[in-house]
């Protein structure tokens, strides 16, 4: 796609934005009421290639880091969810928790002072 997007935007990169959105409110419908077969294997595993791979070149180009999951909390994402695909990922590339371990880096807590929080 190039040119303006649906929203009229200048940017030939603007659609992400809006497919991001339903593919979250269809997955969850898709889930919900036991659909998710539908989808392919394929795509699947290229939906999550896509983000994880837009992920890590936004923050560590932005250096920063920001909430990977949609949502706060657990409201999009269970504990269980998160933990099952992580492991499938981690097995699909040979790696183990041993890795995870010395590649894991902890967000820094946030300064108080910045939050309005007195210490």
């Amino acid at each position: 796609m190039y040119g303006s997007d649906v929203n009229g935007r200048n940017d030939e990169y603007g659609w992400i934005d809006d497919m991001a959105s339903a593919l979250l409110e269809t997955s969850r419908h898709l889930v919900v009421h036991g659909q998710a077969s539908r989808v392919s294997d394929q795509a699947v595993a290229s939906i999550l290639t896509a983000a994880i791979r837009l992920y890590v070149a936004k923050s560590d180009g932005e250096e920063r880091t920001f909430r990977p999951i949609a949502g706060t909390g657990d409201e999009e994402m269970t504990p269980t969810e998160l933990l099952s695909a992580v492991s499938e990922m981690l097995r699909s590339l040979h790696l183990g928790p041993m890795e995870l371990a010395l590649w894991y880096r902890r967000r820094p807590d946030p300064d108080p002072s910045q939050l309005g929080v007195k210490s």
